[in-house]
């Protein structure tokens, strides 16, 4: 199972998909990596040079590229496909819909930068809808690792399956949040912090602000509960209503749109199972991209630990 880790230097995010599907290809021959003209952002050039014909370079092109995929899959192949997030969940979605889930093939998709990490390529490369797109399609996965472990753990999981299987992570360090060889379970939330008063679930690259938040408020004696919820789909309902349930107030944060996101799935639960803690939700108040750097950017859309601290403090009942 997963522990937590002492320090938080990472590798980058893009080095640990490199690593970890060369590992994967030299252990099945049958593992292909497609790559739409982005080999040198992404570091996935080693494995060309490395496998040759089990590379492919499709180019500027990522609907061939996905319904590539889909096609060889149907052959026993396990492909990894990369492309920037916006560019595999809106520019090749049907391909995605119809060539892989609709079709039952295999597509094991990494899409990179999501959400504020596009940063300088600007709002044509934003996505702040991925998640809600990708968990609409029947039968896909979902997750979002929040560093280079558990991203890991999510490629090689993929790995064994059958379907379409969506990872949207940026390519940069993340802040280290799990010790090095920990495990994970698709569709279980992962409690890195216990709480009583307040439950904050988030994912990614946000998931170090929601613990920062934690700390802040319990120095105004507030206790709060820390979730991982890396496992978009499946998702685990189980602990999201038991952790709400006796809380105070729920909060979710994430970088990615409040509609059809992480925000959306707990409000569905909340709704539906009829909790009355109260919900906020922190993430893009439906807003496209735009060019800046990452940091500022979370700033500009505050995604920031010191906004949940203020929403808590405003909302909580002593």
């Amino acid at each position: 199972m997963w522990k937590l880790s002492k320090e938080h230097k990472d590798i980058e995010l893009r080095k640990a998909f490199v690593n970890t599907v060369d590992e994967l290809m030299q252990e099945n021959e049958k593992v292909v990596v497609f790559e739409a003209d982005l080999g040198g952002a992404s570091g996935t050039l080693a494995l060309q040079k490395k496998y040759g014909k089990r590379y492919i370079q499709a180019g500027i092109s990522e609907a061939n590229m996905v319904g590539m995929a889909g096609g060889i899959s149907i052959k026993g192949y396990i492909p990894f496909i990369h492309t920037f997030a916006p560019f595999t969940t809106r520019r090749a979605l049907d391909q995605i819909f119809i060539a892989g889930a609709y079709q039952g093939n295999t597509i094991n998709i990494w899409g990179s930068d999501p959400g504020f990490y596009a940063a300088a390529n600007g709002g044509t490369h934003s996505t702040y809808d991925d998640i809600s797109v990708m968990r609409a399609i029947p039968n896909t996965i979902v997750l979002a690792p929040c560093d280079s472990v558990q991203f890991e753990w999510c490629i090689k999981e993929v790995a064994k399956l059958k379907g379409v299987h969506y990872i949207r992570a940026n390519r940069k360090a993340n802040p280290k949040i799990y010790e090095e060889g920990s495990t994970f379970e698709l569709g279980k939330g992962n409690v890195i912090r216990e709480g009583n008063d307040v439950v904050i679930y988030s994912m990614g690259g946000l998931l170090i602000h929601a613990l920062e938040a934690a700390s802040e408020l319990e120095k105004h004696g507030i206790s709060c509960e820390v979730i991982d919820m890396f496992s978009i789909k499946p998702f685990d309902t189980e602990l999201a209503i038991n952790s709400a349930k006796d809380k105070k107030i729920a909060v979710t944060f994430e970088n990615h749109n409040v509609i059809g996101g992480l925000g959306s799935q707990i409000a569905e639960i909340i709704a539906d199972n009829h909790i009355c803690t109260k919900l906020i939700r922190i993430g893009v108040e439906n807003r496209f991209g735009q060019v800046g750097d990452a940091e500022d950017q979370r700033k500009e859309y505050n995604l920031t630990s010191e906004n949940i601290h203020t929403k808590v403090l405003e909302n909580i009942s002593r």
